[in-house]
């Protein structure tokens, strides 16, 4: 179904630091280059570079979503030993244009994982 009322306002940033994520405490991505994306009245999503994931963690799904104003997006379970997060990453591999910063980036829902924002020190 698109819809047809206007677009939020979605606006992209840098998140300063180190963003450290874990899933039942094992380290499955850190990046210095994550984004922070603020939409609507949603919380706040992280998106972390493809490169800075612990891809050994991550297994594709079949399961897909249609966002009207980011396009379509793929999901990753994540899996280790005794644990499985089923459809708990997404990705936009072909970002809307007025997102197109998260293109390569992957996000993950807070409710199955944890968030540790390190401050850099220079």
């Amino acid at each position: 179904m698109k819809s047809t009322g206007p677009s939020p306002v979605i606006t992209i940033a840098e998140q300063p630091g180190t963003l450290l994520v874990k899933f039942h405490g094992i380290q499955v991505a850190a990046s210095t280059r994550t984004l922070v994306m603020l939409e609507a009245n949603y919380p706040p999503v992280y998106y972390v570079p493809w490169e800075h994931i612990a891809e050994q963690y991550f297994a594709r799904t079949d399961h897909t979503t249609y966002c009207p104003y980011k396009g379509d997006a793929t999901y990753y379970s994540l899996q280790i030993p005794g644990h499985e997060g089923a459809n708990a990453v997404w990705r936009y591999e072909n970002p809307k244009v007025s997102v197109e910063q998260i293109r390569g980036y992957v996000a993950f829902y807070p409710d199955q994982v944890t968030f540790e924002i390190l401050k850099n020190i220079e």
